[in-house]
């Protein structure tokens, strides 16, 4: 399996589980842009629908700015904490 399968296949397996908190270390690193934004649709709808918690950790600025919740790290310390509101537009109806 390629990078990408392998990671589809982890949050698979994951989401399976139906956690209650959901860690994901960079879940976009090797993925294409298509793919990525199901993704970040797919943890949206995760969390509205299944209350999941979800922690993403990410290098991927264009993907942690459209989370609902910011903290950046920097050094061990928190730099920033932000929130915003996510459009109904960018929640897709399952």
């Amino acid at each position: 399996l390629s990078g990408g399968e392998q990671q589809r296949v982890a949050l698979a397996r994951a989401l399976f589980m139906d956690p209650p908190v959901l860690l994901a270390d960079e879940p976009t690193g090797n993925l294409d842009t298509a793919t990525s934004d199901a993704i970040h649709e797919l943890f949206l709808q995760v969390n509205r629908d299944r209350g999941t918690t979800i922690v993403v950790v990410t290098h991927n600025v264009a993907f942690a700015e459209r989370m609902p919740r910011i903290i950046r790290l920097r050094d061990g310390f928190v730099e920033k904490d932000a929130r915003r509101a996510i459009p109904a537009a960018e929640v897709t109806s399952p």
